[in-house]
C-alpha cells in the first residue's frame, strides 16, 4: 500500500465518524432531547452528548482535511479546482471548513455561551433552531458525499 491510499482509508473513515455522528445527533438525539419535560434536563444531556461527541468530531475533520489535502498535494488535483466538474471537491472544502469553524472557533467561544442562555429561557424556539441548523448541515454533507463518490468514479452530474 503506498501513502495515498492509507489517505483515503484515514479520509473515508474519519468522514463516516464525523458525518455518521452528525446523522445521529440530528435524527435520533436532538428529537430524544426536544421531547424532555425539563428544561434543565434538555440542556444537560444535550451539553453531555454534544460535548462527548464535540472530541470526536474535531479528531475527525482534522483527520479529514489533513488526509484530503494530502490526496490532492499527491495527485497534484490542484488543477481539478478549476473545473465545474469536480464542483464536488469544492463542496468538499466548504463542508470542511464550515464545520471546522464552527467545531473550533464558533462552538467554544460563541454558541456555547448563547445555548446556555437562550435553552433556559427559550428552550423550544433554541432547540428547533439548532436542529434546523443540523439537518441542514446533514443535508450538505450528503449531497457532498454523493457527488464525491460519484465523480471520484467518473460520474459527473455537469
Amino acid at each position: 500500500m503506498d501513502t495515498y491510499t492509507i489517505a483515503r482509508i484515514v479520509h473515508v473513515i474519519a468522514v463516516v465518524f464525523w458525518i455518521g455522528g452528525v446523522a445521529m445527533v440530528t435524527t435520533v438525539i436532538l428529537p430524544a432531547v426536544k421531547k424532555m419535560v425539563s428544561k434543565q434536563e434538555r440542556m444537560d444531556t444535550f451539553e453531555k452528548i454534544e460535548g462527548r461527541f464535540a472530541m470526536q468530531a474535531k479528531i475527525s475533520t482534522v483527520l479529514t482535511g489533513l488526509s484530503g489535502f494530502y490526496m490532492i498535494y499527491y495527485a497534484d488535483g490542484w488543477e481539478r479546482f478549476l473545473y465545474l466538474q469536480f464542483w464536488w471537491l469544492h463542496a468538499m472544502v466548504l463542508v470542511w471548513l464550515i464545520f471546522t469553524i464552527i467545531l473550533f472557533i464558533l462552538e467554544p467561544y460563541v454558541f456555547h455561551k448563547l445555548f446556555k442562555k437562550y435553552a433556559v429561557n427559550y428552550p423550544e424556539k433554541t432547540y428547533s433552531y439548532i436542529h434546523r441548523a443540523h439537518w441542514f448541515l446533514l443535508i450538505l454533507s450528503i449531497i457532498t458525499i454523493i457527488g464525491a463518490v460519484a465523480g471520484s468514479h467518473g460520474l459527473y452530474f455537469i
